[in-house]
């Protein structure tokens, strides 16, 4: 019976630990990664790509167990969160450690068997992740601006991934993700703000859903856009895009700052999410642009 007991339990175990690295988000993050490969890499190796979405899986994913560990007390007191793995007991701290431990280090040493400069950048995400961001998150509403580097890193990683340096190229695409990053997490506070406001975090620029975090929602909106659409100028290396693909960014900037501009007019949490949606579509499809881009030149 014992032995029986074992294995049914053991199949909710795995899905717990999986659960326990975001999979949702570090996909997205992963994908993000792939993007900047496909856009930094003259040659494709296949190999690397692999390592590529392994090690930042693992890197993605052990980040995001460490917060949970920390933050699992708060957790606790939101609705949002309150059923995750570690508050609820299902996965015990210890355990949660030794995993998160054994996938960051894992992470890092595939991404330094693609070069140690991915390795490097790699490990930094996680050390300002988890060190800075996570334990301002109740401190101050500055914890966004921290938090946007390590989450600007990706995108540019794959970039570094293939080509072994950074600059011009990899750094565009880093403040790319860096600037959107401010109206897609200050639309996610505003449509959490109550449940956010229980756990003690502050995620709004203002401490409010008010005017001043609508307008500084569409200034960084703006921001995105503009960087977005620099490489269509050849100032930045050999990242470019056409006439053609520039349009299309444009165009979906506008579709981005327009539900900038109604939360501004409406300040719902409806529109909030909506903003929220549409930030992820558009980072998503500026990615798929600039790779399809290159590929039809």
């Amino acid at each position: 019976m014992t032995e029986v007991n074992a294995i049914e339990k053991s199949p909710s175990m795995v899905k717990n630990l999986i659960e326990l690295t975001k999979p949702r988000l570090s996909v997205v993050v992963v994908f993000s990664s792939i993007a900047g490969y496909f856009l930094g890499a003259t040659v494709y190796d296949w190999k690397i790509i692999l390592m590529l979405i392994v090690g930042g899986y693992f890197l993605v994913g052990s980040s995001n167990v460490f917060n949970q560990i920390i933050e699992k007390d708060l957790d606790a007191l939101m609705k949002r969160t309150r059923n995750r793995p570690l508050p609820t007991g299902r996965v015990a701290v210890s355990t949660a450690w030794i995993y998160g431990l054994i996938m960051s280090i894992s992470g890092v040493v595939i991404l330094y068997l693609i070069n140690p400069a991915t390795a490097f950048f790699g490990a930094l995400s996680i050390l300002l992740y988890v060190l800075l961001y996570t334990p301002l998150k109740t401190r101050t509403p500055l914890c966004v601006f921290v938090g946007a580097f390590p989450g600007a890193i990706p995108y540019m990683l794959g970039w570094v991934a293939a080509s072994g340096d950074f600059g011009i190229e990899p750094g565009t695409l880093f403040m790319l993700q860096f600037f959107w990053q401010f109206p897609h997490f200050w639309a996610i506070g505003w449509m959490l703000k109550d449940d956010y406001k229980a756990g003690g975090f502050k995620m709004l620029p203002t401490g409010d859903t008010d005017r001043g975090t609508a307008i500084q929602i569409i200034l960084y909106t703006i921001w995105t856009i503009a960087i977005s659409l620099i490489p269509a100028f050849g100032i930045t290396g050999s990242l470019y895009i056409n006439w053609v693909s520039a349009v299309l960014v444009g165009l979906l900037g506008l579709w981005f700052l327009y539900y900038a501009i109604k939360l501004f007019k409406e300040r719902s949490n409806e529109v909030a999410k909506k903003l929220m949606l549409v930030s992820v579509s558009y980072i998503t499809l500026i990615q798929i642009i600039y790779v399809v881009d290159k590929f039809l030149r």
